[in-house]
């Protein structure tokens, strides 16, 4: 949750103690804060100045909060609006939030939870202008994202681009090696030569030779004609490597003296053939790691190993989790020839802080899921998929006194025991006694 500090606030209410009591709070949490004793009073205000959040009431004299709701909601995309009210409903909460408030309210109130409810405003109102601003997504060649790891990435990529050296991108599997590979190609002087990738942990070793260097006719069983091999096909430009570390250590040998002599040997020829190809290696491995256990050769190593570019998971790339869902979101609409539904602040928060293990790939999978299973024009936390939904469920259980907690198990263990109390008390390792008491119901 974002910390208020900096955060510039209207607070409207025509009570002038309670105005005077939110703006000592708020003002305590480093907030600028601006009050308005009417919707009137209200509107002037924001014309003269821009606000993060209004804080409003629902009945004044004259406007209700309800119309100043809308009023921000329809020409403030930028404010959020929290209502706060005596006179709370049902009802009234739907409203609210239909007409576009995000945080609603029931006094009495603490001031702990009049300021949890202005961060919660807060946090969401963030994570819904950075998914707005997708016009303002910093991108580069494919990859996007505006955290401070990405940058670096982006620096990294330009100087690796204007250098012929070979460079080894690692990251977890789905970080986006393959982009990184191909904006070094492209950004650089080959762009207008092939680029080739290869999986090299998907091509049988057997295979492996004639599938980098090619082979000439009569090779073997089945070779009728010649045919040129990978590195043959991206003469000129990139070649790009994946899964390094899963080639056998007999045809690491081979390509170490692919880098040596920039030359390859045709399976079933005895001439050279030179070759000239930027090598661009990628591992989701420790590489090192697997040098020090002997499965894979130091000097391979440092030879892919001259520039060096890591990506990092998306866990550790903040705002632009809610950068990509907005990306793929349009992406996949536009594919199915449709606006790209809005998602609510829950689903937000729970795809933010989930774990991401697959990184942006599993990220694009889910929303690409989101996006075609969508019936309307919203997406909540019932459409999450299951895993998702049962942690962002358990979050908000995490969020509970000791006491409720307490209450919760020695419930589940009278169920469990069929309601027996002397049995439930045994198991709890209380007495009888103390059981009544956390039960609250007289004794059987």
């Amino acid at each position: 949750m974002v910390e208020a500090l900096n955060a510039r606030v209207l607070v409207v209410d025509d009570a002038p103690t309670t105005l005077e009591v939110l703006r000592r709070v708020l003002e305590g949490k480093g907030c600028s804060v601006v009050t308005a004793a009417s919707v009137a009073q209200a509107l002037t205000k924001l014309e003269d100045g821009v606000f993060d959040l209004v804080v409003t009431d629902l009945k004044m004299p004259g406007a209700s909060g309800m119309e100043l709701v809308r009023h921000v909601h329809d020409n403030l995309r930028a404010t959020a609006v929290m209502m706060i009210t005596g006179y709370a409903t049902v009802e009234g909460a739907v409203e609210a939030v239909k007409r576009g408030a995000i945080e609603y309210l029931s006094k009495p109130f603490t001031n702990d939870e009049f300021v949890d409810a202005v961060l919660r405003a807060l946090e969401t109102a963030r994570a819904r202008k950075v998914v707005d601003r997708e016009e303002e997504t910093v991108s580069f060649q494919g990859l996007i994202g505006r955290s401070p790891a990405m940058r670096r990435l982006y620096r990294d990529v330009q100087k690796a681009a204007q250098s012929e050296a070979t460079a080894l991108v690692t990251g977890e599997s789905g970080t986006g090696k393959e982009l990184v590979a191909r904006a070094i190609h492209y950004t650089g002087a080959r762009s207008k030569a092939p680029f080739v990738p290869v999986n090299c942990g998907a091509i049988p070793e057997g295979l492996m030779e004639s599938e980098l260097f090619g082979y000439v006719k009569g090779a073997f069983t089945g070779a009728s004609n010649s045919r040129a091999g990978f590195f043959q096909t991206a003469d000129g430009g990139t070649i790009f490597l994946d899964e390094i570390g899963e080639m056998s250590a007999d045809m690491q040998v081979r390509l170490l003296r692919v880098l040596q002599d920039r030359t390859v040997y045709m399976v079933g020829s005895s001439r050279p053939r030179e070759v000239n190809v930027r090598i661009v290696a990628a591992s989701n491995k420790d590489l090192a790691q697997l040098v020090s256990k002997g499965r894979f050769r130091e000097d391979l190593y440092f030879r892919l190993n001259v520039l060096h570019i890591h990506l990092p998971p998306l866990r550790d790339r903040g705002d632009d989790i809610l950068l990509l869902i907005g990306h793929f979101a349009e992406k996949f609409s536009r594919e199915l020839g449709r606006s790209a539904p809005e998602m609510s602040s829950e689903v937000l928060e729970s795809l933010s802080h989930y774990g991401w293990p697959g990184n942006v790939r599993e990220l694009e999978n889910v929303v690409q899921r989101l996006i075609v299973m969508c019936d309307g024009d919203r997406i909540d936390t019932p459409d999450l998929p299951a895993t998702m939904r049962f942690q962002a469920a358990a979050g908000e259980r995490v969020l509970r006194t000791l006491a409720e907690v307490e209450q919760e198990h020695v419930q589940r263990v009278l169920a469990a025991v069929g309601g027996n109390k002397t049995r439930a008390a045994e198991v709890l390792g209380i007495d009888r006694k103390t059981l009544r008491s956390k039960l609250q119901t007289p004794d059987e």
